[in-house]
């Protein structure tokens, strides 16, 4: 088997990347001695990774919703940071569990903006450079949801639909360029995840994890960082990933 890659031989553009997976990953690269570049909304948490990983990180403030700002953000990079060869296009959100009858159209706008528009305007402001370097790996974080429906999960599991298809056409577009595509497809993981679905009820996200044993932020970075230090001529198309303790339900009936 050809050699693993050299962790210190990447540059890595995380979104989302002050909770959950998103700082599970960007942790896990630049505990590995990657140049990790840091992009998120709130700037108290990317100033809180900077002190804590120091001058590996760059913490870029990006809502990545924003077409012109995301463009200007990767074009914007200082050396040696626009050498990135990693895109981890993971920022996302669920918003709300109610039945689409009754489901608000704000929760649905938020979750297509960031879901579908976001990843979309993170890969195309970051893929013609790694094609120009022959060189480069787009990461998709996408669900479990995006191919086993559940109740309540309409808008979010179709935008996590979306990302499954998108990066295997994405896949087809680029082979042979040099860049690799991989969606990570993650069942029960306990982050901020729930919390925001449920507008910051702790509760009721608490509810979601309790008694289940799920999987944590660092579980799916590691499942990232093995797929970005597989040598070059190996791609991961898909990972899907649950805890131990979850499996696929049963076909619901709706009895009278």
């Amino acid at each position: 088997m050809s050699a693993m890659l050299d962790p210190r031989s990447l540059t890595v553009v995380v979104t989302g990347a002050t909770s959950g997976i998103g700082a599970a990953a960007v942790r896990r690269f630049a505990a590995a001695g990657s140049r990790v570049v840091a992009m998120a909304r709130r700037t108290d948490r990317l100033a809180d990774l900077r002190a804590e990983l120091g001058e590996a990180i760059l913490p870029v403030e990006l809502d990545v919703r924003d077409r012109d700002a995301t463009l200007a953000a990767f074009a914007g990079l200082p050396a040696p940071f626009a050498d990135y060869n990693v895109v981890f296009a993971n920022a996302g959100l669920a918003v709300g569990l109610d039945p689409a009858q009754q489901a608000s159209l704000d929760a649905w706008d938020t979750m297509v903006e960031t879901n579908i528009n976001g990843l979309l305007y993170t890969v195309r402001a970051s893929l013609p450079a790694m094609i120009a370097r022959k060189q480069g790996h787009v990461v998709l974080t996408g669900s479990l949801a995006g191919d086993f429906p559940y109740p309540g999960a309409n808008v979010y599991g179709a935008t996590k639909a979306f990302v499954k298809q998108f990066s295997l056409n994405l896949w087809a577009d680029v082979a042979g360029t040099g860049v690799r595509v991989t969606n990570i497809e993650p069942g029960l993981v306990e982050t901020e995840f729930s919390m925001v679905r449920f507008e910051g009820d702790k509760g009721r996200a608490d509810k979601v994890y309790a008694g289940a044993d799920p999987m944590t932020g660092a579980d799916i970075a590691e499942q990232v960082f093995f797929c970005c230090t597989l040598p070059r001529h190996v791609n991961i198309n898909r990972i899907q990933a649950m805890p131990s303790r979850q499996t696929f339900g049963n076909m619901a009936v709706r009895r009278d």
